[in-house]
């Protein structure tokens, strides 16, 4: 006897044109054409599956799914919506819907959504213990007693195990990339691959043979086939770091990947299907992107499925002291000695910091007196030098006062700041960029023209 899937639609129609398809492609369907019916069948039935309408009189859809979810919350929901629903199609996967399909579709793309279903709830009844093992496996960008630590996990908790789209908004350095990878980690793909792709590190058509991959002779250069990150990624999660940065050109193709599942590869008209789960990141605010005309709204509400926004650490100053117990036990172990500590006054300049730089700074700064310190004790003295006095949230790059000399041109003023600011920041790109409110990708142009002219070293 196959695997049984309910089909709840009000018109006879609909429930046997699904239930022919579903059987073709080897399930066993029941049918009900209201969401009341639908309750009683799935006590009766107890199916692997529901896929229900959207719309239908008295009990619709969202209702429907949400008494379904009260009564098993690992039951997998497909709805089914009609042109001008999918903003109510997006609302329902934030109340835990597996998925949504839109009218008129295709036979094998319904087949293909409601196996991935069935698989996804198997999967996710083998990972009950997850809220636990989130807690003691997610990383160290994750430890924290503070509130807002605390209802951050319990969030991560009920994501993990979601198919929807992931959009991770945080400053750099708090841990986004860390959050993707723990989701992943406890999620009904975490035996699939996992790909990430730095999406403000090359140029727009770099980024989209990266994405969707490239024929043979599709372009100079191209001198044999080679598949994108959502081919190799089919089956798995694939996160897109710091996706304010995509060129407007390539917004069209990736909403297309979001909304059907499908792409060409450059040079091909082949269209090719994928099951890809997407997390994307940014360190910007993409509400504001989307009004300036710089982001697809369409594409925003894609990704902005399952928001996650991860706060700085200016913000939960009470997990400085576990954060830095956890960082210099690291730390020690990797080294194969005693962990350090920081002394009174040390750990007091650690609370009275601003930390423009997040948990990532912190833990430069935990490593580096690891290192440097002499005896079992990093003191203020040692550390203090490396922070520099900032407003909390913001970055102050400081340079040394000299007598005015006369104009210079705004090109070498912006070639020495972003220089220096370069310097300031270990080389570090994607902070030097944020500091200066400017994109990594432009950072990047700026700096080649500028090696390319011979007005700055090969090395910077």
């Amino acid at each position: 006897m196959g695997t049984k899937i309910l089909v709840v639609d009000d018109k006879q129609i609909m429930r046997d044109s699904v239930g022919t398809t579903l059987q073709r492609g080897g399930y066993k369907v029941v049918v009900a054409s209201d969401g009341e019916t639908a309750m009683r069948m799935v006590d009766e039935h107890h199916p692997a599956m529901v896929v229900s309408d959207l719309k239908m009189p008295g009990m619709g859809g969202i209702q429907l799914l949400e008494h379904l979810k009260q009564k098993d919350k690992h039951l997998p929901v497909l709805l089914m919506t009609a042109f001008g629903t999918i903003e109510t199609a997006v609302e329902a996967m934030r109340l835990g819907a597996y998925d949504f399909i839109q009218k008129p579709f295709d036979a094998e793309q319904l087949v293909q959504l409601v196996r991935s279903g069935v698989e996804h709830r198997n999967l996710v009844k083998e990972n009950e213990a997850l809220g636990d093992e989130l807690r003691e496996e997610s990383g160290p960008m994750l430890v924290g007693k503070s509130k807002v630590m605390r209802e951050m996990i319990q969030q991560i908790t009920r994501i993990a195990s979601s198919r929807g789209t992931v959009l991770i908004n945080g400053e750099s350095g708090t841990g986004k990339e860390v959050v993707a990878r723990t989701l992943h980690a406890h999620s009904a793909r975490r035996r699939r691959v996992m790909l990430c792709l730095n999406c403000a590190a090359l140029s727009s058509s770099l980024l989209e043979s990266e994405l969707f991959g490239h024929e043979k002779g599709a372009f100079t250069g191209a001198d044999q086939l080679r598949k994108g990150r959502f081919e190799l990624a089919d089956g798995g999660t694939l996160l897109l770091d710091e996706v304010s940065e995509i060129d407007p050109s390539l917004q069209a193709k990736l909403l297309r990947v979001l909304q059907e599942q499908q792409f060409e590869r450059v040079g091909s008209s082949l269209s090719m299907r994928v099951d890809v789960r997407v997390i994307a990141t940014t360190n910007r605010d993409l509400v504001n992107f989307v009004d300036d005309g710089d982001f697809r709204q369409d594409l925003y509400y894609r990704l902005n499925v399952l928001p996650i926004s991860l706060p700085p650490l200016r913000e939960r100053h009470e997990d400085i002291p576990v954060l830095v117990g956890h960082f210099l036990n690291e730390v020690g172990e990797r080294e194969g000695r005693d962990a350090k500590r920081f002394d009174d006054g040390g750990m007091n300049a650690l609370l009275e910091y601003g930390w423009p730089g997040n948990v990532r700074e912190l833990y430069n700064i935990c490593e580096r007196g690891s290192v440097l310190s002499r005896g079992g004790v990093i003191t203020a003295d040692l550390i203090t030098p490396w922070l520099n006095v900032k407003q909390p949230g913001g970055v102050v790059v400081e340079a040394e006062k000299e007598l005015y000399k006369g104009p210079r041109p705004l090109d070498e003023i912006e070639r020495g700041e972003i220089v220096k600011a370069l310097d300031h920041f270990g080389g570090n790109r994607q902070r030097t960029a944020a500091a200066l409110g400017i994109g990594v990708r432009t950072l990047g142009l700026k700096l080649k023209k500028w090696k390319e002219d011979n007005l700055i070293g090969q090395g910077v």
